[in-house]
């Protein structure tokens, strides 16, 4: 009987998983995608879908907390490693940035069902991980923004906000958004414009 329950949760975890796949590119396709549309392409019925998700609000809610965790990932990965607190935060962001640029048509959408206010929640996480890097920064002289390092946080998660807004309006092209997000987050946090340039192209090379 064990195994047959593994097995049971083993395919229900791997339905879960492609519904969301499928649903994210479904619905950055076309925003009003339904359930029976998004079954139909995930190759399951209407009722596997609403096993797992029982409305098209909890199915978004889910994608904006698999897009935070891919968030918190990728800034744990951009950290770790890195020399200094000024590496380590372009790192971040840009790494950040890689994840953001695929979910960030997804966030106009997430608003109607799961509210600001319930992302920025979710991101409270990150944002903690991201002040505790600013504050070493500024113990080490690296960084010397006049604002407090978890004030400086708000500052740069409202950054990424806004340069997906500017993407997803053409005001800026997404390739170049990433390295301009962590150059903005550079600056902004006390880092000399010149220095904060050489640092993110030194990581574009390093990447390329």
């Amino acid at each position: 009987m064990g195994g047959m329950t593994t097995g049971h949760s083993n395919r229900a975890d791997t339905n879960r998983r492609r519904i969301l796949d499928v649903a994210l590119t479904e619905l950055l396709r076309d925003p009003e995608a339904s359930m029976d549309h998004i079954a139909r392409a995930a190759g399951v019925v209407r009722r596997t879908v609403y096993g797992h998700f029982p409305s098209r609000e909890a199915l978004i809610a889910a994608l904006v907390d698999s897009a935070v965790e891919a968030v918190g990932a990728a800034h744990a990965a951009g950290v770790a490693g890195a020399p200094d607190p000024a590496t380590a935060l372009a790192r971040a962001v840009i790494r950040i940035w890689d994840v953001a640029d695929r979910y960030r048509l997804l966030v106009s959408l997430a608003q109607r069902s799961v509210t600001m206010d319930g992302i920025h929640r979710r991101l409270d996480p990150v944002r903690a991980d991201c002040a505790r890097l600013l504050h070493q920064g500024q113990e080490a002289g690296v960084f010397r923004s006049p604002l407090p390092a978890q004030a400086l946080a708000y500052v740069h998660e409202q950054v990424l906000f806004g340069l997906m807004e500017a993407v997803n309006d053409g005001a800026l092209p997404a390739r170049e958004a990433g390295p301009a997000a962590a150059i903005t987050a550079l600056t902004s946090a006390g880092v000399g414009p010149e220095r904060a340039t050489e640092l993110v192209a030194g990581l574009r090379t390093t990447a390329t």
